[in-house]
């Protein structure tokens, strides 16, 4: 998958208005993401992906401080993402389930399971849900 495919399928499926929007969620879920994950497995995931999306999982260190394979819940990784994304909280939410959808497609060979097992529970529901599962 092309960048361009890929944020236009984030862009359309979050219904989102530009695709600069798309962007910024993309950036916003995939950076926070890339903090949450172990460093090797985030750089395997950056591998497969578009050069520019996959650079937003290499930037694991943040002028916050936050770095790779950093301990953290559900409410933690939504509230990066508003922050990053500039939306509210169900926005965030949604966006992000769309992005890591958009991902799971993008990627091969049971990549999305090991990112999916190497979650805690309540942020693996966000890989699993998609853009057409329950809101929550």
């Amino acid at each position: 998958m092309q960048h361009d495919e890929f944020i236009g399928q984030v862009q359309d499926r979050a219904r989102l208005a530009s695709r600069g929007d798309a962007e910024r969620a993309t950036r916003a879920t995939l950076e926070t993401l890339g903090e949450r994950l172990p460093e090797r497995l985030a750089g395997n995931l950056a591998a497969q992906l578009p050069v520019e999306i996959g650079e937003h999982l290499r930037r694991t260190i943040t002028q916050d401080g936050h770095g790779p394979g950093e301990q953290f819940d559900r409410d933690a990784f939504v509230d990066r993402v508003t922050q990053r994304a500039g939306a509210d909280s169900p926005d965030a939410v949604y966006r992000s389930r769309v992005v890591l959808e958009v991902v799971g497609e993008a990627v091969v060979g049971g990549l999305m399971d090991k990112v999916s097992e190497s979650l805690p529970p309540d942020i693996r529901s966000l890989v699993s849900a998609g853009s057409t599962g329950p809101l929550d």
